[in-house]
This record gives C-alpha cells, structure tokens and sequence, in this order.
C-alpha cells in the first residue's frame, strides 16, 4: 500500500506542539516552537500506519474488554512505551492501572410486550410484541441472572430536571416502579429562547447516560428512549451494534442507589405504535414536551418484557507511561494525554463479525504513542511531567478513563491538562482544526495560539447537536477539574471541493461507525 506523507500542518504535529507548549520546554531545550519541528519528524506516515495496522488487525478480535485482543493491546502499546524510555505509571511500578468490571450479556431474545390497562379505548385492550435487535434493545442494571420487569408506562418528555434553566420534566409525579418512555436529547431551542439548555449544541442532560441517570433517582422500573438518528447523533444499527452482546460497567458502591433494572431503546417507528395504542401522538407529544410546562403522561398501558443474562467480573486495564519533567519545581506538574484502546471486539453470526476498530480508536493510539515518540526526543526535555494514559473500555461508557479520574496516578491538584485523542482526519491534510468542547476551559487560548502558529483555522464543534464532549475520556478529566482540550478532524480539506470533509465524516458515521467495516481503508492519507 502506497502511503503519502503530508508536508502541511497536520492535527498530530498540532497536538504535539500544544503539549508542549503547556509543558513547556525545559532549560537545556529549544523553545517549543523550535522542539516541534525537531521533534515531529519522528512522527512519520510509516510509524502511524504501523502502530494502526497491529492494532486493528483481526489478530486482536477488536480488543473489546478483558479479551485476549484487549490484553495484546495493552501489552504492545506497554512495549512501546518501554522502547520510547518512559517510566511505569500504572501500579506498583507496572504499566498497568488494573481495574475490574462488570461484563453482562443477554442471551434471550427479549421482546417488549406492551398491554392494555383496561381504560376504556378501542385499541388499548389488545398486546403489542416488539422484537429484539431489529425493534427493541434492552439491557439490564442488575446483576440477576434472570430479570422480569412489568410496568405502567409513563411518557416523560426529555427526562430532564435542570433547575438552572428551571426545568422538570417528572413535575413531582411518583414514578417508583414505572417504566418511563422519552426522547434523548435536549428540548430544542426556540425563537423566543435560543439558548435553552445548549442552543443547537446538546448538554449532557441530552446524553443518553443522563436518561438513564434520571430514572434511577426517580425510582422508575424501566427507562426507555426513542431513537431517531437526528436526535441520538448516529443511525439505529449503532445502537444494534454497541448495545448489544457483552456490556460493561464499573462496579456499584455499596451506598449507590438501585439500578434500573430495564434500560433500552426503540425505534421511532415502535414508539409512534405505543403512543397511538394510548391516543397520543408522537409529533404532539415532541412538540409538549419541548415546553417548560409540560406534564408527564400516564398512558395506562404496561409494559413488560423478561430478559435472561449472563454476569461475570472480570479485569482490564489502562496503560500508563510518565515522561518526567526537567524543571525542579514544575515537574511535579503534569500534562496527561489520553487515547482509548479499546472496541467492540468480536460480534456473533457469519461474515465479518470483528470490529477491528481502525478509525475508532487503533488511529488514536497510534498518534499518541506518536506524540510520545516526539515528546521523548525533545533535546533537553520539557519542563513540566507529561503522562500517556491509554485508557480502557471508552465504548463501554468512559469506564477506564472514570477509573482513572477517580483514581489518579498523581493528585488531580498538580493535572493542569489533559488532551485527549479519539480518532484523527484520515481523508487529508485541512486549512482547519476543530476543538470540541470550545469554551469550557482557558486552554482554548492555548489552543488558538498553536493553531495559528501552525496555520490553522480553529473552529468549534461542526457537529455540535451529537455531543461529542460528553462522549469521550476527556470529559471524566473535566468532571474533576481538569483544563481538558479534545479535537476533531478539520473539514476544509486542502485540494478537495467544498463540503468535501463533512462528506467524507457523514458517510464514516452512516457506513463504519461502530461497525466491522471500521478497518484501514486504501484511500486513507497518512
């Protein structure tokens, strides 16, 4: 495979020389301007297409958690830190921060069934069926082997209690035991309020862990969301792909409230028939529940549905490499780059069922074990400590990068930031960069400074209604205070037409995300 190197600014030499602008260039080195143009040679086409290709090889069965492809990845990006002359950051002098967590996987088709509560209605005396994969995706909080959930169904609008913007969807309504009906996402912005929650961009109580977060607070049974692919950010066949099989979660503490016992998805399509079945309507109820006074429904009709699963706890882990800092004092600070190593691993049925996970996120720890690589050769080194984290089990919910927040390696106080790297443009060089999460920390100056030392135009998220702050390690480092910078791919593509970029990550999202067909592709610019 023929693999050009790109001369122009690319967002690896962008990212390097940031980290070392916040690290700062130590005594005996060049300043960073002059360190990262010694420094990103080393970042070669070759060096990532190599690091790439291991990875998303099917030899790793798409490194999904705990399996044998997970620890393959742990082990070669560990050797490659050991090459680069970094130090052990995981535990007890390893490269390792062990972790256990939860796997469960349904092994029933579980079907959603959805009956009548005898009020007097043409249509609401007769049973629904919904099937698995194609109409319904359950999963379960409990860790029961077997789990049978029956309830009263309530339509609850966006699911959202937000006092700041005064906003409460549930309206005091006792929900206990309930299984709650709603949309993801964020009531959209109007003209007479433009900037109700996030304007266009989502918050995180539009984020589908916030759903679920709600319903456990509110006691209810059962939460269900209604997926449409404007509104959930990707189409249904992510859902198919990333909610079922084996899914993990951390381990509860003892003092957490009790799960949800159903969590799920349907279709707009299935959700549309159950609310024709209580003489509601869909676009009716999108349209009330986009207003302050809304009332939750009460559609008195159940909703039921059994599921069967398997439960085991197993260990994976994030591997950690420090490069310690030159100056006496600002060594004890750290930069703390992260990248998740983890996929989806491997699914069930004929054809290619193994989610290599090129794109998502092979590429990411390939530029920053990259970075490492350049960080390492800087002539005298930099001034402040900078930490590789390649964390564990993102697709599962953030897992390895929460575990590392909750417990890092070094005091949270002396992380002054954190830069994060899941995926890269693999469609060419750009005249632009995009800094996700633009406005949530001081860093941004940092970042508009480099980018127009490098010629770049720096953007806010393109994308801002899919919530890609929310959905990557970056954010646990912010939940604790940690100054967190996350790009995505620029789209003005350079000797490409117009729209070319946003073609080329639609048709990512639509085809390959989260899919078996995310693998190095032969038209991808290294």
């Amino acid at each position: 495979m023929k693999r050009r190197i790109l001369i122009a600014a690319t967002a690896t030499a962008t990212i390097l020389l940031l980290g070392l602008w916040v690290a700062g260039a130590g005594a005996d080195a060049p300043t960073p301007g002059e360190a990262v143009r010694q420094a990103e040679g080393t970042i070669s086409a070759d060096l990532l297409y190599a690091h790439t290709a291991f990875l998303a090889d099917d030899l790793l069965e798409g490194r999904g958690p705990g399996s044998r492809g997970d620890l393959l990845a742990q082990r070669y990006i560990a050797a490659q830190f050991e090459r680069l002359g970094l130090q052990p950051g995981g535990d007890n002098g390893t490269w390792f921060q062990k972790f256990p967590i939860v796997g469960k996987n349904i092994t029933s088709k579980s079907s959603l069934t959805v009956t009548g509560a005898g009020q007097p209605h043409p249509r609401r005396g007769r049973q629904m069926t919904f099937n698995f994969f194609d109409e319904f995706i359950p999963f379960s909080g409990l860790e029961d082997e077997n789990i049978e959930v029956s309830g009263e169904l309530v339509f609850i609008g966006y699911g959202i209690v937000a006092p700041e913007y005064d906003w409460n969807d549930f309206k005091g309504m006792d929900l206990k035991g309930k299984v709650l009906l709603g949309f993801v996402n964020d009531p959209p912005a109007t003209v007479d309020q433009p900037e109700l929650f996030g304007g266009k961009a989502l918050t995180y109580y539009g984020r589908w862990t916030y759903k679920y977060e709600e319903a456990e607070r509110q006691g209810a049974a059962g939460a269900i969301l209604i997926h449409t692919p404007d509104s959930a950010g990707y189409p249904f066949q992510v859902v198919q792909t990333s909610w079922t099989g084996e899914q993990f979660e951390l381990p509860r503490s003892a003092d957490a409230l009790p799960p949800v016992p159903l969590q799920a998805w349907v279709t707009s399509e299935v959700a549309a028939k159950i609310l024709s079945a209580a003489g509601q309507n869909l676009e009716e109820l999108w349209t009330a529940a986009a207003r302050r006074d809304f009332q939750p429904v009460r559609l008195g009709l159940t909703a039921s549905t059994k599921m069967t699963q398997t439960v085991r706890t197993i260990d994976t882990a994030n591997v950690v490499g420090v490069l310690p800092g030159a100056d006496p004092e600002l060594k004890n600070q750290y930069v703390v780059y992260t990248s998740h190593h983890d996929h989806l691993g491997k699914g069930e049925g004929e054809g290619d069922v193994i989610y290599n996970g090129a794109s998502d996120n092979a590429i990411g720890i390939a530029a920053l074990l990259g970075i490492a690589e350049a960080l390492a050769a800087v002539p005298g080194g930099s001034r402040r400590s900078q930490i590789f984290a390649a964390v564990a089990a993102e697709e599962q919910g953030l897992l390895g990068s929460e575990h590392y927040a909750n417990n890092p390696t070094v005091p949270v106080a002396d992380t002054v930031a954190n830069i994060n790297m899941d995926g890269l443009s693999t469609w060419g060089s750009t005249k632009d960069i995009v800094l996700i999460g633009s406005g949530k920390s001081e860093l941004d100056q940092v970042a508009a400074l480099v980018a127009e030392r490098n010629n770049l135009k720096l953007l806010p998220d393109q994308f801002p209604e899919k919530g890609f702050f929310y959905r990557s390690d970056q954010f646990n480092l912010a939940k604790v205070g940690v100054p967190a910078l996350y790009f995505d791919a620029g789209l003005d593509v350079i000797g490409k037409p117009e729209g070319y970029g946003k073609q080329k990550f639609e048709e990512y999202t639509a085809n390959d995300y989260h899919q078996p067909s995310d693998e190095i592709k032969p038209d991808w610019d290294w």
